[in-house]
């Protein structure tokens, strides 16, 4: 498929899209309930399951895990003000899902929405925020032996997936790291955001116990990986979407760059029908609980995306460079097997 063909063909997207874009509160305010409830049930019995066994508390927490990616999407679409029509009631659900997902709700918010302006270039500036970093085929050869090496190590699926959600959540989101002008005006709501939830839980260590570290940082642990994993698919699939500034489209940025994440009706529940990646960046404003209608109204947004399924997802893992000449991300096999044929250029 060209760019030319996709534009074309979707040349009428914003009509498409307008009325999925309206808020329904009673469809809002039910999400809320039936999120937050299960979440918090689930979370009283991992606190009772610490007397049974720690891996039955582990295997819960695996559970609310999934369930605190979905209170992390309300708070998401808090963020895009598309949850409900009234900014305030969208700040008060937002602020309130950060005190579970620990992820400060106006920072990442302002991060997240300059993601959508620039998701898919290759500047530097843009490319390390909202995605998981990643280097060109000519930026991995220009490094050095060591330069490789920590870049290699960076992208093996331990410390992708596991180790860096953890920093990620440690350290960038407590302290600013972002010098975007339009993120800097929430440094402010940041050090508040971590202040009211550290005494939030310093109050819930001193009424619980210690117990209660025991039982809420292994779900925010497991929901790092979860989230990490879908950022990962959704933009770095094989046949994604990476551009410079200069040649970078906004429409094929949302339809080749993101993909449709094709899961199992439990999973999108539990995921906040997020797989929709492509309808969701062509317009933040749709509430997830509108994307998978847009979506089955409107065939022709799923004509050009890429569609994959979890067994297929699998073999993103071994996605590690993008190649612009192939435009594709390659795994290192392949760069070095081009490597020593000379054809790197």
């Amino acid at each position: 498929m060209s760019e030319q063909e996709i534009k074309q063909q979707l040349k009428d997207w914003k009509k498409i899209i307008k009325r999925y874009q309206q808020p329904d509160r009673k469809r809002a305010w039910w999400q809320v309930i039936n999120t937050f409830g299960p979440f918090l049930a689930l979370w009283v019995l991992m606190y009772f399951s610490l007397e049974w066994s720690y891996w039955i508390t582990l295997g819960l927490g695996l559970i609310n895990g999934f369930l605190l990616a979905r209170i992390f999407i309300i708070q998401h679409d808090c963020g895009h003000h598309s949850f409900l029509e009234s900014k305030g009631w969208n700040n008060v659900i937002g602020s309130v899902c950060s005190f579970f997902s620990t992820i400060p709700y106006k920072y990442w918010s302002k991060i997240h929405n300059y993601h959508h302006g620039h998701s898919g270039q290759l500047e530097e500036e843009p490319r390390d925020i909202g995605d998981v970093p990643f280097l060109t085929v000519e930026e991995y050869r220009n490094l050095s032996k060591w330069g490789r090496f920590k870049y290699r190590l960076f992208r093996t699926p331990v410390v992708l997936f596991i180790v860096t959600p953890i920093v990620y959540l440690s350290g960038p989101m407590r302290w600013p790291t972002i010098k975007v002008p339009m993120v800097r005006s929430a440094y402010v709501a940041l050090f508040l955001n971590n202040f009211w939830i550290g005494l939030v839980y310093a109050g819930l260590i001193y009424l619980l116990g210690w117990e209660f570290l025991w039982v809420q940082v292994p779900i925010v642990i497991f929901f790092g990986t979860i989230a990490f994993w879908f950022f990962y698919v959704q933009h770095q699939h094989e046949e994604t979407y990476k551009k410079w500034k200069d040649e970078w489209d906004y429409l094929v940025a949302a339809v080749r760059g993101s993909t449709y994440y094709k899961l199992p009706k439990v999973f999108n529940w539990l995921t906040g029908n997020i797989g929709f990646h492509h309808i969701h960046h062509l317009s933040s404003l749709i509430p997830n609980y509108n994307l998978p209608k847009c979506a089955k109204e409107n065939p022709i947004l799923q004509k050009y995306v890429t569609t994959i399924t979890f067994r297929e997802s699998l073999a993103c893992i071994f996605n590690k460079l993008w190649d612009e000449q192939q435009e594709r991300m390659i795994s290192f096999r392949e760069y070095y097997r081009l490597e020593r044929a000379g054809a790197l250029g």
